[in-house]
């Protein structure tokens, strides 16, 4: 029979409670078994537990790492400031790890995270779904046929709603900078950053704790440059208030010979446009879609939903797991992401760009001042 593998789920209700329905996409996984829940929330686990099938409940997670000899823990909330326990103490418990995302607050603690799990031999993957989406393999595998040509600039924007700046470089920036990754086949070597709050650059007195326990933000507006290997540029930004309909949530790769436009999402199509002017509008150039099938193909798969994402990224774990190999995100992607963002404003808080990977491991905020 195949294994049937032992899952715990984190959750903590009124505190980042599952994430984007994480708990609910292990119903669907064949290859698992939910024997487990905690909750800090007394109403909220008995709820979940209904939800998702949890066999026994717990109201601190640490009970039930101890007591229940579990083989994947579900890390789910999304607030960010429960994140860097969570994970040591499911890789203390030899638990491999499926997590909402970001990945951590500080690079100070994803470094001990990452020493965790490589001790133990242990798997993580995250909720960046995209890194998961056959999209998102196809467009690789254009550009590395030259569709495009040279890849010359790559750039991004969050969502720019009411998060707009910091919040949303974080929250949703992390989802652009996984794609930036991996259409640049690396991480970034240098950022230059500035972070601006109503105009003017931030001072302390703009540091506040940021929403969904992120940590130490500033800044409703922030703007990036990012040097990749190969002559690669990678640009982000966000401003607060100025959200596009429909978005500007997406990546756009631009590159010799013309441009690939891709969202963020589980097998959101992508779009194509071959002009080397960048500008259809003079040459006539048309769009094309891009789905898993390839160019101008309807796309055959149905699975195509957050939720799809997640089970796609759990199928990956499982298989790492069972092959020892790495998951298609791994911890030092996760890290490299968190890097992007605190590299912005470390750039901001000296003046200068900086050199990746940064010497500051801890929230460049925490130094103002």
């Amino acid at each position: 029979m195949p294994k049937k593998y032992r899952v715990g789920i984190i959750g903590h209700t009124g505190r980042g409670d599952y994430g984007h329905a994480v708990d609910a996409a292990f119903r669907k996984v064949e290859a698992v078994e939910i024997v487990a829940l905690a909750d800090a929330n007394e109403a909220g686990r008995a709820t979940a537990q209904q939800r998702n099938g949890a066999k026994a409940g717990y109201a601190d997670y640490r009970d039930m790492l101890a007591k229940e000899k579990l083989d994947i823990v579900a890390i789910c909330p999304r607030h960010l400031d429960q994140h860097h326990d969570m994970l040591m103490a499911a890789a203390k418990a030899g638990c491999h790890i499926y997590m909402e995302k970001p990945f951590c607050r500080t690079l100070k603690e994803c470094d001990a995270v990452i020493g965790e799990l490589d001790m133990r031999h242990l798997k993580l993957g995250i909720a960046h779904i995209s890194q998961y989406s056959p999209v998102l393999a196809t467009v690789l595998k254009l550009i590395g046929d030259g569709i495009i040509g040279d890849v010359l600039e790559i750039r991004g924007r969050g969502k720019e709603d009411q998060r707009g700046g910091a919040e949303d470089l974080w929250v949703l920036g992390s989802h652009i900078f996984g794609l930036m990754r991996s259409i640049a086949g690396g991480s970034a070597t240098s950022c230059y950053g500035t972070v601006m709050q109503q105009g003017k650059p931030i001072v302390k007195a703009d540091i506040k704790e940021g929403a969904e326990g992120i940590g130490l933000l500033a800044g409703d507006h922030v703007q990036a440059s990012y040097s990749f290997g190969k002559g690669t540029s990678g640009y982000f930004a966000s401003r607060r208030g100025m959200a596009g309909k429909p978005t500007r949530f997406a990546v756009q790769v631009f590159g010799s010979k013309g441009i690939i436009e891709m969202e963020s999402g589980y097998l959101v199509k992508a779009d194509l446009l071959r002009d080397s002017s960048w500008s259809p509008g003079r040459s006539g150039s048309k769009w094309e879609t891009i789905t898993s099938a390839g160019i101008g193909k309807p796309e055959p798969r149905t699975d195509g939903s957050y939720e799809g994402g997640h089970i796609a990224a759990i199928a990956d774990l499982i298989e790492s797991i069972e092959a020892n190999r790495e998951t298609k995100c791994t911890p030092r992607d996760c890290a490299a992401v968190i890097e992007m963002i605190a590299a912005i404003f470390e750039s901001q808080r000296l003046g200068k760009p900086v050199e990746l990977p940064l010497k500051t491991r801890v929230n460049p905020l925490s130094l103002y001042a």
